[in-house]
């Protein structure tokens, strides 16, 4: 019985489960083509899908959302730091979303119960508007660390408007439905603007100042972008088909959120460290 079926929003709508996975498979060549377990507790029977893969990002969620709290709680003086509490809370939230539907609960949310599995679910839906929000508020908390304040009420404007025109994409492209503007590539498409712009201005700010703060934003920067790199050159490299194949399972997106670890917790020491609003 697949009992994440129902979405936990939406729960009455399914179109989404009318768009095939790609390529289309069914429940049973899923099931032999990723690691899974069955487990039992007393009446209740289901599959954990990608263990290990589910146990790092799970772990990513948990030490996002503490590092969140962390900004919000102990930086609360600070515009810069509650909007970073924002923006990794919301970061976090997504990762369980993504964590529940990509990874553990993969197999009961889109193929069990069905003919042929779905290419995505509302957690996913759900996963990609809070990545979006969540970059929108990590160029927010950055502009308020480096940018003057007439300066920081167009950033503002813009993480709104961008919020806001993604939101509605993503929700007609969902209750359309239409595949291409619920992908992750579209989403991409949303965040990398954001993401340019605190690339942009740290890296300004840093050569024009010097400072602590302005290292520890540009190291930031830096460490995300080879996350990034590091990943795709590990999926573009077919690498997680090669070691599955000797019975290893390490996929490209162990590798995101390993990285992604890496990168939070350089958020919560050394930026939480040095971290000051423009005005101080």
């Amino acid at each position: 019985m697949a009992i994440f079926l129902i979405c936990p929003v939406f729960s009455a709508c399914d179109r989404l489960a009318s768009i095939p996975a790609v390529p289309k498979i069914t429940g049973d060549q899923w099931l032999l083509k990723y690691p899974h377990i069955g487990i039992k507790i007393a009446d209740i029977e289901f599959i954990l899908a990608k263990p290990s893969s589910s146990l790092i990002v799970y772990l990513l969620a948990i030490i996002t959302m503490a590092a969140g709290v962390r900004f919000l709680v102990r930086k609360s003086d600070l515009k810069s730091g509650k909007w970073w509490g924002i923006a990794l809370l919301l970061w976090g939230a997504g990762t369980v979303f993504a964590g529940t539907s990509y990874q553990a609960f993969a197999y009961e949310i889109k193929c069990a119960g069905r003919p042929f599995c779905s290419f995505t679910s509302w957690y996913e839906i759900i996963y990609l508007i809070l990545e979006v929000f969540s970059v929108n508020a990590i160029l927010v908390a950055v502009a308020y660390s480096v940018l003057e304040k007439t300066k920081i009420k167009f950033v503002k404007l813009y993480a709104i408007l961008n919020s806001s025109v993604y939101l509605a994409t993503v929700l007609a492209g969902s209750f359309i439905p239409v595949k291409f503007l619920i992908t992750f590539e579209m989403m991409l498409l949303f965040c990398i603007p954001g993401l340019a712009g605190v690339f942009v201005i740290s890296s300004k700010n840093y050569f024009k100042h010097r400072d602590m703060l302005g290292k520890s934003l540009f190291a930031a920067c830096f460490i995300l972008l080879f996350v990034m790199i590091f990943y795709y050159a590990y999926l573009l490299a077919g690498f997680t088909e090669i070691l599955w194949g000797k019975g290893i399972w390490f996929s490209a997106n162990d590798v995101l959120h390993i990285g992604l670890i890496i990168w939070m917790l350089y958020l919560s020491t050394a930026l939480f460290r040095n971290l000051k609003d423009y005005d101080q």
